[in-house]
């Protein structure tokens, strides 16, 4: 049987969605460049896919939240990241807080970013060291999974939420 699809695993979601990211940059896309060259656009308008897969999500209950865990000062790419959250990330219904990485040494975390669905699910993110997507990985281990909830949770607990976090 096929592995199911971000998408599919999302939609079917019956709790929650955790997503935690820890790199400082990735896929450095036409967007990306758009944006550090100055043109500012509307991430609703360029990506409203994931405004209504987050929105139906969350109307149907499922706690969809995202942390990242970031160096500061910031990377350009994350800046790039923290400047569209709020029209994209928060405006499609997700709790998106942060957590400066100096703050992160005493945790123990997945080698990987990865979504944690319904607390039973893990979705690896593998990426190459130039940020470009390279696969996913579906776990279903109890071990691996509760390895990642309690990551999310450590993670969740002491970052800042999107609306007060003020980037260095």
């Amino acid at each position: 049987m096929p592995q199911p699809t971000f998408e599919e695993l999302l939609r079917s979601a019956q709790r929650s969605a955790h997503h935690l990211e820890m790199r400082d940059a990735y896929d450095l896309d036409a967007d990306y460049r758009e944006w550090s060259e100055g043109n500012l656009f509307d991430p609703s308008e360029r990506w409203p896919w994931w405004i209504e897969l987050v929105s139906s999500t969350v109307a149907r209950g499922v706690a969809v939240q995202r942390a990242r865990i970031v160096s500061e000062p910031l990377s350009s790419y994350t800046r790039y990241e923290y400047e569209l959250t709020g029209g994209h990330n928060v405006k499609a219904g997700e709790d998106v807080r942060w957590l400066p990485r100096r703050q992160s040494s005493d945790l123990a975390l997945p080698g990987n970013d990865f979504w944690l669905f319904d607390g039973v699910t893990v979705l690896f993110n593998h990426f190459a060291g130039d940020g470009t997507m390279t696969g996913e990985e579906l776990v279903t281990d109890q071990s691996v999974v509760g390895l990642c909830s309690s990551a999310f949770s450590a993670v969740w607990e002491r970052a800042i939420p999107h609306q007060e976090y003020r980037p260095a």
